[in-house]
This record gives C-alpha cells, structure tokens and sequence, in this order.
C-alpha cells in the first residue's frame, strides 16, 4: 500500500487534471447552504432542524469519502477564477486537503450529534447550528484552498463565524472572552493579510505549490524573504496558539462545550496548524525555509510552547482550562515536525494533526458530559465519576492515555515519529522534549483518573446534588443516566477511534498510511 500511494505521489507532482472539478465545491456548498436554512428555523422546529444537520453532516461524510478515493485514484480537482492579474480564487482537492478536510467532515457528524443532545433544551439553538454550520464550511474552505489568499478568505470567515459560538451563553464572562478572542483571531488575520500582499508583491502569486513558489526568489531577497516567514508564521501562530499568541485559547472555554470540542479538535487550533504547513511546505518549501535559517527558531518556539502549555496545564483546576493549556502544548507537536526538515518527523506531525482530534474531541465531550450530568466542572470534584459514568469516564480514559503516549494508542504513533524524526535531522533534544512532555501529560492526565475512579464521590452539593436529584427522577426500572445517548454515544466513538487509529496505524487508508502518501509529495520524494 505504501509503495503503491508513493508511486501516486510522484504522479501527482506532475498534477494530473481532474475529471470532476465541481465536488470540492459540493462539499464546501453543503454546509454554506445549510446555514441560512438553519438560521431561519424557528426554535420549536427542532426535529427539522435536527434532521437538517445530520443529514447534510452524513451528506458531507459521503461526498469526502468518495473525494479520497478519486484523489488516490491520481485525480486533481481544481477550481479557480481570477479576481484581479495573478490574483485568484482557487479551490483545490489535493491529498493535503483530503487529511484536514476528512478530519472535519466526519467530526463534525459526531460533534452535530453531540450538540443535538447538549443543546435538546436550551436557547437559540437556530443561531447556534446556523454558525456552526458556517463555521465547518470555513474549516472546509480552508482544508482546499489552493492558494494563500482563498486561504485568507475562509481563515477570516471562520473568527468571525466562531465568535458567536464563543460567546453564545451571552453572560458578561463569555462576552469578554469574545472581545478577547475577536482582538487576538482580528489582529492575527491582519498580519497575515499584509503577509499575502507581501507574498503577492515578492513572488507575483499566493499559490500553493509542493515544493513552494519562493526559491528562485530567496538569493536575490534573503532578507524579504525571512520577514515574509515570520509575518506569515506569526499569523498563522495566532490560531495555533503559540507562545505568547496563545492566552485566547483557555480564556474561551467559557463557550458551551461542542464549541470547546469545535475550537480544539476540528476548526480554529487546527487552522492555524494547517496553515503553517501549507506556509512551510508549499509557500516556501521546506528546503528554501531551511536554507533561510527559519526551521530552527521555529522548532525552538513549537518546544517552549509545548513544555510551557504542559506546565500550565498542571495548575489548572478547571477541567476545560486543563484541558485548553494541553491543547496549547500538544498542537504545537504538529508544528515541531514540520519545523524539524525531517520526512519522518513530518509524517508525526500529520498524523498528530489528525490523532491529536481525536483525542482532544473525546475529552471535552466527556468534560462537557461531567457537567451536564454531574455538575462537576473542575479536578477536584471528579472523585467516584468513573462509577457514575463510566463510558463516558471510560473514554476519557482512553483518549487521556492516548495524551500520554500509551502503546499503541494514537498518540504514541504520533509521538514515536516525531522522535524518529528527531533523531533524523540530528536534533536529539526532541526525544528527551518528547520524554518530558509525556511525564507532563501524566503528571495532569493521571490524577484526573485518579480520581475517576479509586476515590468515592462526596455526598452531593450544588449543581452535583441537583444532577443526581434529576437522576433520582426517572421510571423504572431504575434511575435514568445522567445523560442521554445523543451526548453519552459520540465520546465512545471517537474514543474506538483513538484505539482504532493508534493499532491499527499500518492498515490501508488509515491516517497514518495517508500522511506518508502526504509527505511523498511534500518532500517530493
């Protein structure tokens, strides 16, 4: 299978035509003309609504899945129109894009099921699944832009379509955790705006190219060319998260948590991750941005992020804060292996991309389950959980270990690789970094399951005492659970997925088997 993929790849490079150009624009289209119909739903149509949602998510699911299989197959889709001279608006379905736009779409079935259960009773719900439907077609525009400046456009349209999300409780903490989010996702957009015009202007095209656009550019413009990598990394670090871009990310888990599990796992972390290696690979080129000497201080700055996230993380009581400053430290993995010049290291760093998400979106559905079922919102109250609900405690479990690295689930392939390609570029402090992240993660990770399950619950206070009151409150035969399946169900999957994807890592068409297929390209190998 791995012979096979890297014999398309070479094909690839030399870009065949496609045969089907419109379905990228079906897949974004599905989720686009699904938001206006959402927000013109009234609040009591919610079974329409319902039906609406999952069926243009499963809708999206097939049209993706059958986009892989014509990209593997050495199809090129391709659409563009030219608004102004070397100035165009593309989409493209490469097999980069095939990764993050899978991830998304099938995501953001599981997370529209999620959502349906978490929001049965509350408010707006028209609002909150008309953006949220925006928001999953910007992270679809994203995933296929073929060039820096569509890029720009879904970049922006997702902080605008994620602020409602953020700030949809309405409550004086998540309006400023908006304002917040909107400066920090605002300023990063600007800067990479004036970086798009800088592209423009040096290399006469924003166009995404395995291999970059910038080489033959590079020896006349050493100096252009270094400031335009660190305007468009900058930028791009602002959604990442990197340190110091990073403080919005912990202040918006105000937000309900489908949004929380959105922002870390599927749209806004992620498109900042994806972008700088869109930037890296196919703006600059690995070899042209290490020949700049730019790798490096990258490298450096993904590994101060990593152990600073990890340290914050320890302090945290909240549980969604905990688990916002991991995510500052584990996106930041994905970054590291782009930056280490490393085929091997690369091949960590998508797959990351992808077990990272699955992870992520286990643990804040489980953390947003904790809540709703149980009242329970920080460490220190997680005590006898495990007995309470033990799948959904069960699968964060699981996607907790995985964090830590645990063989062979998700998160040691990912880590594995990225010390393999640590010692491949001759930087052997990646290993003993990874080694030191992964006792950190346990350090958080371990007294959570704890907890979980080897303590006894107190007797029931506050909002604890009032969920298990509403547990009492069922019909026989016995108690209902402290959630229904719409929110107990989609952790347990995504969490099958984190065993599936770490043991079965070598099997055809799995993440990991499509990030070499991704790297062949990148490497031009």
């Amino acid at each position: 299978m791995t012979d096979g993929l890297t014999g398309l790849a070479a094909m690839l490079n030399g870009a065949l035509p496609g045969d089907a150009p419109l379905l990228p624009l079906f897949i974004l289209l599905t989720s686009l003309l699904a938001s206006p119909i959402l927000f013109a739903l009234p609040e009591s149509a919610a079974r329409l609504r319902t039906g609406i949602n999952l069926g243009v998510a499963a809708l999206k699911v097939a049209l993706v899945a059958w986009l892989g299989f014509k990209v593997s197959q050495g199809v090129i889709y391709d659409i563009r129109f030219t608004m102004l001279p070397g100035l165009e608006f593309k989409l493209q379905a490469d097999p980069l894009a095939i990764l993050f736009v899978s991830l998304s779409a099938i995501l953001w079935l599981i997370t529209t099921v999620y959502s349906v259960g978490y929001l049965e009773r509350g408010p707006h719900r028209a609002r909150f699944f008309g953006f949220f439907s925006l928001c999953v077609a910007a992270t679809v525009g994203i995933a296929m832009a073929g060039n820096l400046f569509t890029f720009l456009i879904f970049y922006e349209l997702l902080t605008l379509a994620t602020y409602p999300l953020v700030i949809h409780r309405g409550t004086a903490e998540a309006l400023r955790a908006g304002r917040i989010y909107l400066i920090y996702t605002l300023c990063g957009g600007l800067v990479l705006l004036l970086g798009t015009l800088g592209l423009w202007v040096l290399a006469g095209t924003t166009g995404f190219v395995p291999g970059g656009v910038l080489e033959g550019l590079v020896a006349a413009h050493p100096l252009a060319a270094q400031a335009l990598f660190v305007v468009l990394v900058g930028a791009l670090g602002v959604k990442a998260a990197l340190v110091p871009f990073h403080a919005w990310l912990p202040i918006a888990m105000v937000a309900p948590a489908p949004v929380s599990a959105l922002l870390h796992a599927v749209a806004v972390v992620k498109a900042g991750a994806f972008g700088i290696m869109r930037v890296v690979y196919e703006v600059f080129g690995i070899e042209t941005a290490q020949a700049l000497g730019m790798t490096a201080p990258l490298a450096a700055l993904a590994a101060v992020t990593i152990i600073f996230g990890s340290l914050k993380a320890i302090t945290q009581d909240d549980i969604k804060k905990r688990l916002a400053y991991s995510t500052v430290s584990q996106v930041s993995y994905i970054t590291l292996g782009v930056a280490l010049a490393s085929p091997i290291a690369a091949i960590g760093a998508l797959a990351h991309l992808i077990h990272q998400g699955l992870m992520k979106i286990t643990m804040f559905m489980a953390a947003g389950n904790l809540a709703e079922g149980l009242g329970v919102k920080k460490v220190s109250e997680m005590d006898g959980t495990g007995r309470a609900m033990p799948g959904t405690m069960l699968a964060f479990s699981a996607a907790a270990l995985a964090m830590i690295g645990l063989p062979p689930l998700a998160g040691f392939v990912s880590k594995w690789y990225l010390a393999q390609g640590g010692l491949d570029a001759g930087a052997v402090w990646v290993v003993a970094l990874l080694l030191g992240s992964s006792l950190l993660n346990a350090v958080y990770f371990l007294p959570m399951l704890h907890r979980a399950w080897f303590r006894d619950a107190p007797e029931p206070t506050g909002e604890r005492a009032g969920a298990a009151e509403g547990a009492k409150a069922g019909t026989a035969p016995g108690p209902r659970p402290p959630v229904g399946w719409w929110l107990a169900g989609p952790p347990i999957v995504t969490a099958l997925m984190v065993l599936a994807v770490g043991g079965f890592a070598n099997a055809p068409f799995s993440p990991l088997e499509w990030t070499r297929f991704v790297v062949a390209i990148e490497y031009q190998e």
